[in-house]
């Protein structure tokens, strides 16, 4: 197989700390925030003239925690419950020839000056913590935009969000700035779609605390939350 290199120009910085919980696709959740930290290679302020003009901005990237020396050309996308195969062109399944994502994200700001370089704060991103960014693109609405578009498979899959009963005494422990995002992550239902015991409580690591919930018909209940570091 031919190998081409590819330079990581970035690293994203968000809330999750792990894949369990991470939005299926991006602008799920508009209200999970992150920023973007160039390698020092391409801290250049220059390279950015022109980006804040754009409301939206593509991100390619690597999927860190999938990447393999060997491929299928099936896989098994959870929303279908985890025992139907597809073909992997025909998903966005992490397991690919090449781990590579694609991300349409918003662009909150940009920022030229800061001790790390420019950075950029975006909106609502599908993508763990540290995950190696390989380009960054403009979203160009008149070409990038297909309102018309077929979904394949995944159009009978749309959800109706879940309701979220969040006590108040446990949403206190949570920053304030991050109550929005994190509501907006368990109302998608974080579980796999083939995991559905009522009973069981399952655990989520958002911006540094483990968030146990329960799931039971259109209703998720948070029932604990505790910071990572005093585990």
């Amino acid at each position: 197989m031919e190998l081409a290199d590819m330079k990581v120009i970035a690293r994203i910085h968000t809330d999750f700390a792990t894949k369990f919980g991470v939005p299926r696709q991006s602008g799920l959740v508009p209200a999970l925030q992150a920023q973007i930290v160039f390698e020092p290679e391409f801290r250049d302020p220059e390279a950015l003239r022109g980006l804040d003009g754009y409301s939206h901005i593509w991100l390619i990237w690597q999927f860190s925690q999938a990447v393999r020396s060997t491929w299928s050309p099936t896989v098994r996308p959870p929303r279908l419950g985890g025992n139907t195969r597809m073909g992997v062109f025909a998903t966005r399944s992490p397991f690919r020839p090449n781990a590579i994502g694609l991300s349409s994200v918003q662009l909150e700001r940009v920022e030229l000056q800061t001790p790390n370089g420019p950075v950029l704060h975006v909106c609502g991103a599908d993508l763990m913590d540290g995950t190696p960014i390989f380009d960054i693109k403009p979203y160009i609405a008149y070409a990038d935009s297909h309102p018309d578009a077929s979904g394949g498979f995944t159009d009978p899959l749309s959800e109706q969000p879940l309701q979220v009963d969040f006590p108040a005494p446990l949403l206190s422990l949570v920053p304030p700035e991050r109550r929005e995002a994190l509501c907006g992550v368990l109302a998608r239902d974080p579980r796999p779609s083939y995991q559905n015991a009522p009973a069981r409580i399952y655990g989520l690591t958002f911006a540094g605390l483990d968030v146990r919930f329960r799931v039971h018909d259109d209703c998720i209940t948070v029932v604990d939350v505790v910071s990572v570091q005093s585990r």
